[in-house]
């Protein structure tokens, strides 16, 4: 049994803060644990722009506090996300976040994160893995 909260996880090395200055998150399950899925609590901060592209992962994300435009850069289809709205990117879609607010989420990966991840200039994140 795993238990862990995110004080555990504050300025350590499964609290990662994007190169872009746009998002933190705090990787609570991860790839190490070996259990399928990683599991982060993600905020995205008021007014910036994130284009992301998990070509590498299936992503679903529970929006728990806060207001973001959530735009499907493939068809250009926008929807708003809000507290106890969910999304799922299980057709790998390139999409866009603009938070009007700071937005925080709680995001489930597969294939699971190693921690050691951050978006490169597609906005994908690298297939990592753990050495066995």
């Amino acid at each position: 049994m795993i238990v862990r909260s995110f004080s555990d996880i504050e300025n350590t090395d499964r609290h990662v803060k994007a190169a872009s200055g746009t998002w933190e998150s705090k990787r609570i399950v991860l790839a190490k644990e070996k259990v399928g899925f990683s599991l982060h609590e993600t905020v995205l901060y008021a007014g910036t722009e994130t284009s992301m592209w998990y070509a590498n992962h299936i992503e679903a994300v529970l929006c728990t506090e806060g207001e973001a435009e959530l735009t499907n850069d493939e068809t250009g289809e926008k929807h708003w996300i809000t507290p106890g709205t969910m999304y799922l990117l299980d057709g790998h879609e390139r999409h866009t976040m603009r938070p009007k607010t700071d937005f925080r989420c709680v995001c489930v990966f597969n294939p699971p994160v190693t921690g050691r991840e951050d978006h490169d200039e597609n906005g994908v994140y690298p297939l990592l893995t753990e050495e066995a």
